[in-house]
């Protein structure tokens, strides 16, 4: 069985990890100091849920560090009654945060066993391939990666709103980049990213190779 941690492990969370890198947003940091991370670890990685590490909960597939995922959420500015979709939702950490902004949450996810896990915590799943997204749910204002991508499938840029925008860390050449913002129209990040950060890689989500001679 799973411990629940106290509220204090998680407001020193929020005080000395994300309050440190600039995280102000009052609502962002009563959502990480409310939301227990515990339900969304395997049970052998409770006692690190306010480690700032983005965890593996299955084979090859990460929740976002909690630092990576407050600076995402900050700069993505989410308001009560918005739609989301989280792609690659795992566990459900990430849609639970955003549940608590006020937000209306779609979790996507393809793994049987982090359905479950997720179910178990509180969150439902919506189950299917992730690089389709989910069509039925659109249009959302924000899209959210659990994972750094290399590109955005055409079938999920196409589910965002107008003036609606990806939350992601972009990998280029080994590098990861946050970004929060609006797509081109062929599905290319419309703006700048924010920070250099590290996030291990959503399976699905890599640039085909280029056509070499």
């Amino acid at each position: 069985m799973t411990t629940i941690g106290s509220s204090a492990q998680r407001q020193t969370m929020v005080d000395t990890q994300l309050k440190t890198v600039a995280v102000t947003d009052a609502a962002v940091l009563a959502a990480f100091a409310d939301v227990p991370r515990e339900p969304y670890l395997p049970a052998g990685l409770a006692e690190l849920a306010y480690a700032d590490a983005a965890h593996e909960v299955a084979r090859g597939r990460c929740l976002l560090a909690p630092l990576a995922l407050a600076l995402l959420l900050q700069h993505a500015a989410v308001q009560p009654g918005q739609h989301v979709l989280v792609v690659g939702s795992a566990s459900g950490y990430s849609a639970a945060i955003i549940a608590r902004l006020g937000a209306r949450v779609s979790a996507l996810e393809n793994d049987a066993a982090l359905v479950a896990m997720a179910a178990a915590a509180g969150v439902t799943s919506l189950v299917g391939p992730l690089a389709e997204g989910w069509a039925a749910g659109a249009p959302y204002d924000l899209i959210l990666f659990e994972g750094s991508i290399e590109t955005v499938p055409p079938a999920i840029a196409a589910q965002l709103a107008p003036g609606g925008r990806i939350a992601a860390v972009l990998r280029q050449s080994g590098v990861g980049r946050a970004y929060v913002g609006p797509l081109t129209p062929t599905g290319e990040p419309a703006g700048l990213a924010f920070i250099e950060m590290a996030a291990p890689p959503l399976p699905g989500f890599a640039r085909a190779p280029a056509f070499a001679f």
